[in-house]
């Protein structure tokens, strides 16, 4: 893997930076009527979600407070599809292991939480132990002002990396579009792993972070506000794969492929 920059990509790194992972949309619990939580589980299934995406929150790491391990035992009991437990709380690798067991499939972790690389690879280490208890991919995640260079030497041992386009803690929040350059610059450098963006995200900005790279997807009052939620995702992946398509081609074009050798 290249080393890590956030100075962008240069023509002949242009192929690196279009994933070839399926795209998946992730609609965020965070924004759904927690008193009907089954029925919006359901919901967002029928309307043709991937995942659901599960923001764990402890009042410590981040201000505000969201749910625990019974209640995301709860929502597998409900789901049909993964959870993408991200969980944004101070001691992860003590948690892990209860929200594996309460069915997580995919279970991240922040990478601001551990002081040093030491911290960070054995944290890393407790997360990767939980596949016994049947989740499916471990990632860590970066806030919007966390240099990459801070997890550089763990990404061969992640299934994906959430880069945050807002501060977590809170839904609703405007789109930070400078953290396009971090997707960019791991696709550049070699990550061929799943690379998912939370926050912000609606018709305008998830086209942008599907150019960039990122192939997973979570949003919000974008799903959960829309009148036709079923409407609703199948324009944001219409918009999603478009946007790869203009990528696959631009890249193309970087490397001088005529139309006729495609």
């Amino acid at each position: 893997m290249r080393s890590l920059t956030l100075t962008g990509n240069t023509p002949s790194d242009r192929d690196s930076t279009v994933s070839q992972n399926p795209l998946r949309i992730a609609p965020s619990l965070l924004s759904c009527d927690f008193a009907r939580i089954c029925d919006e589980v359901n919901r967002v299934e029928a309307a043709g979600g991937d995942w659901h995406h599960l923001d764990v929150m402890d009042g410590h790491f981040v201000p505000n407070l969201t749910i625990g391990p019974a209640v995301v035992q709860r929502i597998a009991d409900c789901a049909g599809i993964p959870l993408d437990v991200h969980l944004m709380i101070s001691e992860p690798a003590r948690y892990a292991e209860v929200f594996a067991k309460a069915g997580a499939g995919f279970l991240t972790f922040h990478a601001e939480v551990c002081p040093d690389a030491g911290a960070l690879r054995r944290t890393l280490d407790v997360f990767r132990a939980q596949e016994q208890h049947g989740v499916q991919g471990v990632g860590i995640a970066l806030n919007p002002d966390t240099d990459l260079r801070r997890i550089e030497g763990v990404l061969d041992g992640i299934d994906m990396v959430l880069v945050m386009s807002v501060f977590p803690g809170f839904g609703g929040q405007t789109f930070i579009a400078e953290v396009l350059k971090k997707v960019e610059a791991l696709r550049a450098g070699g990550f061929s792993k799943r690379i998912e963006m939370d926050g912000g995200l609606n018709l305008e900005t998830l086209p942008l972070c599907v150019a960039a790279g990122a192939d997973t997807l979570v949003a919000g009052s974008a799903i959960y506000g829309a009148g036709d939620m079923q409407g609703r995702i199948e324009e944001l992946r219409r918009r999603g794969e478009k946007a790869r398509r203009s990528a696959e081609q631009d890249a193309d074009e970087g490397r001088g492929v005529s139309g006729s050798e495609l």
